[in-house]
């Protein structure tokens, strides 16, 4: 069987990723199955510089927070701001290190690099495509709400907006009141239920159909880009509200709901990027699989809703291919040499350090045997689930990943 696994094995390379595919996607995702390990983030760092080179993708979207990607963007696009300031600022989820990690800083400066002195047509760009959440709670809706009717109040007639600046301001009232990180666990917290929280809700919905309403005029008054930033802005705003109103909710569907928001707010994201150009997609495997997700938290009943590469492979299909990454060992974490009997183990046996592998090569050389499902001693690793092959395009495998 071994021999027959090898068959379905490639060097880990841009050219042969595209040749296991029926054409270049639009969306190109590559999972990990864990989080803050520079090996896996160097190895995308090196995809997306052959990606970039011979199949001509130029933008970059990681799990990071949507809003701050834009620091990065405006960074690695025109040079605004410092390298330091970008990495501080510029990224989310600091309890994972995302700003803080020397892969992502390199990639950052090498994208800088890559497009000084290139048009504007052919620079890289950088994205973050997570919305603005954090384990403790959700940002205010302040920041981009306040930015999308900025925008429209300098292009549009007055009477035309649904509200000044000035009841926007009222109506949200302190920040701290949104990100309470108690409203969390306690919905009575929350005031995503209010009756201001409600009028907003509406009054976003207003700005964004006005935004629809005058494209025309705006894109010739503005610039493709500057639109296309207000709408990140206004899809965004509405995310955090609905997410904030079902913060407050008692019901047994409050989890699901929340979750269920959070990737679809990226889905949405991933679907403007689509149309910009080919993107290459970095997130954890479990917010690009095409299967239902799930998970169980303390004594509460299984949660499951669609990740955001279900979502959006729905609505791309073939322009939308998935690559699961999964890992042999995480020794520092715990992970040892894996079972043989599991798809890691089946895989470890091969002497590479890092493989692509070709799924339907892979499920014929296995024939009718099934893996085993590896069980992971670490929260933090998610181990590949067998059922799931049917929905990769390909698997990354790295046999061993060293502390970072």
């Amino acid at each position: 069987m071994v021999t027959d696994i090898r068959d379905a094995v490639h060097t880990v390379e841009a050219a042969a990723v595209m040749a296991l595919l029926p054409a270049r996607p639009r969306l190109l995702a590559l999972g990990e199955p864990a989080h803050g390990e520079e090996t896996l983030l160097g190895l995308r760092n090196e995809l997306f510089r052959q990606l970039v080179e011979q199949a001509g993708y130029r933008t970059l979207a990681i799990e990071s927070d949507c809003v701050k990607g834009l620091i990065v963007d405006d960074y690695v696009t025109s040079g605004t701001g410092t390298l330091d300031e970008v990495m501080e600022q510029g990224f989310s989820h600091p309890d994972l290190g995302f700003g803080t990690s020397a892969a992502n800083r390199e990639l950052v400066r090498w994208m800088r690099a890559y497009n000084d002195g290139r048009p504007a047509a052919d620079r890289l760009r950088f994205a973050g495509f997570d919305s603005p959440l954090e384990i403790t709670g959700a940002a205010s809706p302040r920041q981009t709400l306040t930015a999308l009717h900025g925008y429209l109040a300098a292009q549009v007639d007055a009477d035309l907006l649904p509200c000044t600046a000035k009841t926007l301001d009222q109506l949200l009232g302190a920040d701290d009141r949104w990100t309470d990180p108690a409203a969390m666990r306690d919905p009575a917290r929350s005031v995503g239920q209010s009756a201001e929280a409600g009028r907003l809700r509406l009054l976003a919905d207003d700005l964004l159909a006005l935004l629809d309403a005058q494209a025309p005029h705006l894109a010739a008054a503005t610039s493709r880009a500057d639109l296309d930033r207000a709408r990140l802005y206004g899809r965004t705003a509405l995310g955090l509200l609905r997410y904030h109103f079902w913060m407050a909710d008692t019901s047994p569907a409050r989890m699901a709901r929340m979750v269920g928001l959070r990737d679809q707010m990226m889905a949405d994201n991933l679907l403007a990027l689509a149309r910009r150009g080919p993107t290459l997609v970095h997130a954890h495997n479990g917010h690009l699989q095409r299967e239902k997700s799930s998970m169980r938290m303390r004594d509460q009943p299984l949660v499951e809703w669609f990740s955001a590469g279900a979502l959006v492979s729905a609505r791309l299909g073939e322009e939308y291919a998935f690559l699961a990454t999964a890992l042999g060992t995480l020794r520092h974490h715990g992970v040892d040499s894996p079972p043989p009997d599991t798809l890691e183990g089946l895989l470890y046996a091969l002497p590479e350090d890092r493989h692509l592998v070709d799924v339907p090569r892979l499920a014929s050389a296995l024939g009718d045997t099934r893996p085993a499902h590896r069980e992971s001693p670490y929260y933090g690793y998610a181990s590949l689930d067998p059922s799931h092959l049917p929905g990769y395009d390909g698997i990354v495998f790295v046999k061993d990943v060293p502390d970072s």
